[in-house]
């Protein structure tokens, strides 16, 4: 008989493996979210639409609250300060001028308004009118500087610009300045070279007239005319001066007229005769 004997498996050993998995047998895998499979939304559009809409309600906002609050705000003007130095007007007629505007509140004051009608007293040459809060006006004022006459009815600063000030009998005092009206600034200008160049030679000029053909006429306060002519006013004069250090100087108050029209000298006018050499016009070699 044939025995078949069979060895006990040892304890402790490991398990014997598990056979493998037939071949073509499919893995399980987990899938995706919904959520991650969706488009996502794009917000873009609609951001830059929200933006200008809460500007907007902001803005409106704002602007009920501050129409809200105007009122109790807004209060009556109590106090106008009026600052420059003022020789030519006074406060007085200043504060009369602007009285129509202070009856309004601090913010509904015509500014604008105040500001043009100070800039139309004459000797007012410019006007800077700002709020003060809670309930004031500051005004800054600057005068005209008179420094000649025009014609017989207006008055010119040192700009040549005319302003006419009821009372001009009291600037008498002031050089007179006449010419074409669309002249008032190149008249100013003359004025204000010759007056230099004279100055130095003991001259004051004390009528400058621009004439219709266009030829300067000067009246000095030493009694003296001088007749210019049209073209080269400052090289005529520089000639004058040469020629007046050494020859005229000292005769100064003999001397009627000046004439210096010509290309290279001058003729002088005697208020009594005197050598007919010294009578000759004047001649720059």
């Amino acid at each position: 008989m044939g025995v078949t004997l069979r060895h006990p498996q040892p304890i402790g050993r490991a398990p014997l493996r598990q056979p493998a998995a037939a071949r073509g047998a499919s893995r399980m895998v987990a899938k995706e979210p919904l959520s991650a499979r969706l488009p996502k939304p794009d917000f873009s559009g609609l951001k830059r639409l929200l933006w200008p809409l809460l500007l907007v309600g902001l803005g409106f906002a704002t602007y009920e609250l501050a129409q809200r609050l105007i009122p109790y705000a807004d209060r009556p003007i109590a106090r106008v300060s009026v600052q420059g130095e003022l020789s030519y007007i006074s406060q007085q007629a200043v504060q009369e001028r602007i009285a129509p505007f202070i009856a309004a509140s601090f913010f509904t004051v015509d500014m604008a308004g105040m500001r043009a009608e100070l800039e139309r007293m004459p000797w007012i040459a410019h006007a800077e009118v700002r709020r003060v809060w809670p309930d004031q006006v500051s005004i800054r004022l600057e005068e005209q500087l008179p420094v000649a006459r025009w014609g017989s009815e207006a008055l010119l600063n040192n700009q040549g610009q005319a302003f006419a000030p009821r009372e001009l009998t009291h600037y008498e005092n002031l050089p007179l300045l006449s010419g074409p009206q669309r002249a008032q600034q190149q008249v100013m200008q003359q004025y204000q070279v010759l007056s230099q160049m004279l100055r130095p030679l003991g001259f004051s000029i004390t009528a400058l007239e621009l004439r219709e053909h266009g030829s300067w006429f000067i009246s000095t306060g030493q009694g003296v005319e001088i007749l210019l002519g049209r073209d080269h006013l400052v090289e005529k004069i520089r000639r004058f001066s040469t020629i007046y250090d050494k020859v005229l100087k000292e005769q100064i108050a003999n001397i009627a007229r000046i004439d210096l029209r010509y290309a290279n000298g001058l003729a002088v006018a005697w208020r009594t005769p005197v050598a007919p050499t010294a009578a000759e016009p004047a001649a720059v070699q």
